[in-house]
């Protein structure tokens, strides 16, 4: 079967496909894909093998990031902590995968990357862990696999603070939200995602993105954002004011979050990504008593050192003033991810 190039937006053959592969994501989805494409002027594309009636049978979905700065790339798929070929098998992989790496061998862009939780093209070092919850259990059951210092004791704690819960999807809760990213990326020195990106998440996915506040005496404390897609309940970002994090008031969000899950039917809460040079943030998900598996991306051609942009991040992150006034902060962090997708 020739492999065809499509638009994974326009072309409704692409949502019909996802809606019915075992292993499709939050991140396949064209709402997904919108948002990529409004904020950082990414072209989506699919490359995909149909069978006689024209139906999608296997796909990749990427994105092309054209930047001056860095060069141009297909990557599947930019700030997504995974996102898996949807193939039935290794032949259709490389099929697929052939057909992006020509643009490659012609010169019209530096690489191609995979971000791959099970279908892998080759070999290349592990760079990160996702945890993984498995919730198709009873509430006890989920629950005994939380740690009884560092999350049970925490959330009793944090149950007996004066706390005002708000969750929704609403623009208001967005700025809470931000205004928590800003504190927590310059904590870690790190650029934020811009506000459009998070406007523009909540515009496209609706009620599959939800937003999780605490607030004390009128101030934001912790927020959470998690995405919905069939049964997966995915947790995606996180903050928090560190002048309250003996609140524990993430914990209390998490926790919020499995019990939700829990009554809604969900399978499993994935908690993302976790870079190896990150222990505790590898810690803090051990914690919940969710599954590990190592995350080895893969780009052709192979490039020697394990990150692909952690020294540029670096590198960013240190010219960076915890000064800077907000609006100018903001505007830095889109401009950088703009240009390391």
């Amino acid at each position: 079967m020739p492999v065809l190039r499509i638009d994974p937006i326009a072309d409704g053959r692409w949502r019909e496909f996802i809606n019915t592969h075992p292993a499709a994501s939050i991140f396949h989805t064209p709402e997904w894909l919108e948002a990529l494409r409004r904020t950082y002027d990414f072209i989506p594309v699919a490359c995909v093998l149909t069978n006689a009636e024209h139906r999608i049978v296997a796909g990749i979905p990427f994105c092309e990031v054209h930047s001056r700065l860095t060069g141009r790339r297909m990557v599947s798929l930019p700030f997504s902590d995974h996102c898996d070929p949807l193939v039935h098998d290794k032949n259709d992989l490389t099929a697929l995968l052939a057909e992006a790496q020509q643009n490659v061998t012609k010169g019209r862009f530096k690489y191609v990357e995979l971000r791959p939780l099970t279908m892998h093209p080759g070999e290349s070092q592990p760079m990160a862990v996702v945890h993984r919850l498995h919730l198709a259990r009873s509430w006890d059951q989920v629950r005994n696999g939380f740690h009884k210092n560092h999350v049970v004791r925490r959330h009793a704690h944090a149950q007996q603070q004066a706390l005002l819960y708000e969750e929704g999807c609403s623009d208001a809760l967005i700025r809470k939200f931000y205004e928590l990213l800003l504190l927590t990326r310059r904590k870690h020195r790190l650029p934020p995602q811009p506000m459009a990106w998070f406007q523009n998440l909540s515009r496209s996915l609706g009620d599959r993105l939800k937003i999780r506040v605490l607030s004390k005496d009128g101030l934001p404390v912790a927020s959470t954002i998690t995405l919905s897609f069939k049964t997966v309940r995915t947790y995606k970002y996180s903050c928090s004011n560190p002048k309250f994090n003996s609140i524990a008031g993430t914990v209390l969000l998490i926790w919020r979050t499995i019990e939700d899950a829990l009554n809604e039917g969900a399978s499993e809460l994935d908690l993302g990504r976790s870079d190896l040079d990150n222990p505790g943030l590898i810690a803090f998900k051990d914690h919940w008593g969710a599954a590990k598996s190592p995350l080895a991306y893969y780009r052709f051609p192979q490039r020697s050192g394990r990150k692909l942009h952690k020294s540029a991040v670096a590198s960013f992150a240190k010219r960076l003033l915890v000064s800077i006034p907000d609006p100018v902060f903001s505007a830095l962090g889109g401009l950088f991810y703009k240009h390391a997708a």
